[in-house]
């Protein structure tokens, strides 16, 4: 999603404008950005970005129907779709980290925006948080009712813990880089994270207890 200037012929002046509320958004915070900023970063004049959105609260909300409708696109075979093209040879064909990777490219503001509506409680991202943690319990208990997951005596946690590690890749993508050496949501990084997560879901962390 390429945050271009008004001179790109390519995004209308609302467009550019909204994506630069976005990416200044992702990085500062709502409450830190003001009017003329994103002005500044859009390259027009206040007097335009009001004239497009009203205020900052309608270009606010402008910004999170825009990356809500990016976010639930990723969901929306899971949304009522057909739910068994996700569960292939006891295989799951579904993660949030790898469609991110898949579908915004380097640079992209819209998985630090994601981050922090996420880690700042604000409703849109709580809104998004229950629409994705409802999918993630109705393929699980397709996996279930195919023999590619093994049934949970509490689904409800299994699908809040199985959302949450996905999605820690995003919310600490800059911590987890550092940490391994390279970023979880490149190619290189999800192989790597893939690997070992498939190893710790199918024979586990750590050894059984011994009988004494």
């Amino acid at each position: 999603m390429n945050m271009s200037s008004v001179e790109d012929g390519d995004l209308t002046v609302r467009a550019v404008i909204r994506n630069a509320a976005l990416r200044l958004f992702a990085e500062h915070g709502h409450d830190a950005v003001t009017m003329r900023g994103i002005a500044a970063a859009a390259g027009v004049s206040p007097a335009l970005v009001v004239h497009h959105f009203g205020s900052k609260e309608g270009l606010r909300a402008a910004v999170d129907a825009y990356a809500g409708k990016a976010f639930d696109s990723l969901f929306a075979e899971l949304d009522g779709g057909d739910l068994g093209d996700l569960v292939a040879d006891g295989q799951v064909n579904a993660s949030i980290a790898d469609a991110f990777a898949r579908t915004f490219p380097p640079g992209s503001p819209l998985p630090a925006y994601l981050r922090r509506l996420l880690l700042t409680g604000d409703p849109a991202g709580a809104a998004l948080f229950g629409r994705w943690y409802a999918a993630t319990r109705a393929l699980l208990d397709l996996m279930v009712d195919r023999g590619a997951a093994t049934p949970s005596s509490d689904p409800a946690v299994r699908a809040a813990f199985l959302l949450v590690n996905d999605l820690a890749l995003i919310l600490l993508r800059n911590e987890i880089a550092a940490a391994i050496g390279v970023d979880p949501l490149t190619p290189a990084g999800l192989d790597r994270w893939a690997a070992e997560a498939a190893t710790v879901y199918l024979h586990g962390a750590f050894p059984a207890p011994r009988q004494e």
